[in-house]
């Protein structure tokens, strides 16, 4: 079992996961981070691959992207990066991507460098699973990466249940019909409330729009896990090169 699956085995409620940008805000700067989510003990962190042309994330995320890439973040440095922490980050690290960047890099490639690197999981939101699953699920199964899926306000339940199935990983759930980066939470209840009773079988977590103690205790009221990037990236921004400190205190406030 890699990582991922071992937390899932002995902890499936309450959970909290992390976003980071990768190279953000400095390009030396995402070892550093990593280590201080796993020595607050974040669940799962998530790594963002930097990317010119993002579809889902908000104006924060984007803004990050845009510094990581201009300070000269790239695939290959990120997997030395991580290379370098893997044997010292106990949490389960997942990349949330895009699928041009993969399939660029090369998917065999990078799925080797993912697991020679300790990383657990993909997010690709713009990955159809049924191409993953037609095409891409032996080479992913072959280097141990779980794979993950979002479901949004606007996804049918028989799609629901196919991504539950599809999925490997955790099940992403997009709390509302917006981009990332909301300073507060919108939940559509009722979309809530309806994957509540889905009775999904797979973990999930919900995303978009969370950044306090008091979204993430409405996050777990529905789903095993909350998921921050946004109000973590401004933390970072606003560090002022105290980066452990920030984390260290907003950490902290979550709990």
């Amino acid at each position: 079992m890699n990582k991922l699956e071992q937390l899932f085995n002995y902890k499936n409620k309450n959970l909290i996961t992390i976003y980071t940008t990768a190279g953000y805000p400095n390009l030396l700067d995402t070892p550093v981070i990593l280590k201080e989510l796993d020595k607050n003990n974040i669940d799962i962190i998530e790594v963002g691959i930097p990317y010119s042309d993002p579809l889902a994330d908000g104006p924060t995320i984007q803004e990050t992207s845009e510094k990581a890439l201009a300070n000269g973040m790239t695939l290959d440095i990120l997997f030395e990066q991580l290379n370098s922490v893997k044997e010292e980050i106990s949490a389960p690290i997942v990349l949330m991507g895009y699928y041009n960047q993969v399939m660029t890099f090369g998917l065999e490639k990078f799925l080797q460098n993912c697991e020679a690197s300790g990383v657990s999981g993909l997010i690709l939101p713009d990955m159809p699973y049924e191409i993953y699953l037609a095409q891409h699920k032996a080479l992913f199964e072959k280097y141990n990466q779980k794979v993950t899926f979002l479901i949004t306000p606007l996804t049918s339940e028989k799609r629901i249940k196919e991504i539950n199935d599809a999925t490997s990983g955790f099940v992403y759930i997009v709390s509302s019909s917006a981009t990332t980066g909301a300073t507060t939470s919108n939940y559509n209840e009722d979309f809530l409330e309806n994957i509540k009773s889905l009775g999904l079988t797979k973990p999930h977590q919900i995303g978009f729009g969370i950044s306090t103690k008091e979204d993430v205790e409405k996050a777990w009221n529905y789903a095993n896990g909350a998921i921050i990037g946004s109000a973590f990236l401004r933390v970072l921004k606003q560090a002022n090169g105290n980066i452990s400190q920030a984390i260290k205190s907003y950490i902290d406030s979550l709990k």
